[in-house]
């Protein structure tokens, strides 16, 4: 009887870890799911820094033919390294969503150059279609119109990924029951620079870096409960940030650096220079080293308020002149 009770309480311990690990503190599952729904990610951060960015006084056409991993570094393993890359090959379209995403698309007018032989080839096609079936010696304009062409030209690309940066842990144990957490943070880091077509000068350099952090938790259990039996029992979760939303983050922040410090630099303005004093002078202090970001936040917050607070009062006043 002795054996069936203590077989029983090390199910039931094994029950409550179990159900320990499979909830979280919002009451979602933290086991690894069999199947699941395909969703839009959450915005992050910088996202919204970027959707709450002020109004230009003209949007500004801008092209990108590529924006490429430059750290030559492999994905590290626990038995070495392999073929598969430390970071993502898609950062150019992550770049051209991030300025899209500058002022609810009011930033830039993004031309398509990373696939220009394919939109040059899907062009070539139509003008011999049109020219085969009706007749047509010279394409007409508003059928084909011309290609759009950029004054700002963006180059630059993933120039850093640091692993293991900051690593540390902390355990104890006693009696045999103990518990034990691990901690682990890497950094990756972008340049961006954007170039005149007209001259060829690079008007501006902008750089911006995101942590990632890694860590994991866990607890055991090894004590004798009876003459020569032995009770073994273990629990642990690890999470993982993921390196393309970190990526995704560092490149945001680069651009919202960068449509600031043109601000800065009189390369393009603001509609409304006036209610932005606060915002560039939150900036200039982060880019100092004096701010954090969530001071930036909050200013650009206020200066997205204070925009279109005088946008109605404009509207308001013209209606009482009409």
């Amino acid at each position: 009887m002795r054996t069936f009770a203590k077989i029983g309480l090390i199910a039931s311990l094994a029950l409550g870890l179990g159900g320990c690990m499979s909830l979280g503190q919002d009451g979602r599952s933290m086991l690894p799911e069999e199947t699941s729904l395909a969703y839009f990610p959450e915005h992050t951060q910088t996202q919204n820094l970027l959707h709450q960015l002020p109004g230009p006084q003209r949007q500004v056409a801008i092209a990108v033919y590529g924006f490429s991993d430059q750290t030559g570094q492999f994905r590290p393993t626990n038995s070495g390294q392999t073929l598969s890359r430390a970071v993502t090959q898609g950062a150019g379209s992550i770049l051209a969503k991030a300025l899209q995403d500058a002022g609810n698309r009011q930033w830039f007018t993004v031309v398509e150059r990373e696939r220009l032989d394919n939109l040059l080839k899907e062009r070539q096609i139509i003008g011999e279609m049109r020219r085969r079936y009706l007749g047509e010696e010279q394409i007409d304009p508003n059928a084909l119109p011309a290609l759009l062409f950029a004054g700002v030209l963006l180059e630059g690309g993933i120039v850093g990924y640091d692993t293991n940066t900051v690593t540390g842990g902390a355990g104890a144990a006693f009696l045999g029951i103990g518990a034990r957490t691990e901690y682990r943070q890497d950094t990756v880091t972008v340049y961006l620079r954007a170039v005149s077509v007209r001259t060829g000068e690079v008007l501006t350099n902008v750089q911006a870096s995101k942590t990632i952090a890694s860590q994991a938790i866990g607890a055991s259990a090894y004590r004798f409960v009876a003459f020569r039996e032995l009770l073994e029992a273990e629990w642990g979760i690890t999470s993982n940030e993921p390196d393309q939303v970190a990526l995704q983050q560092a490149i945001e922040k680069a651009v919202y650096g960068l449509v600031l410090e043109g601000v800065d630099l009189g390369l393009w303005r603001f509609a409304d220079m006036e209610s932005t004093e606060a915002l560039m002078s939150t900036y200039r202090a982060e880019r100092d080293g004096i701010y954090d970001a969530r001071d930036v936040q909050e200013a650009v917050q206020r200066a997205g308020s204070l925009t279109a607070l005088t946008v109605v009062e404009t509207e308001d006043d013209e209606d009482e002149g009409s």
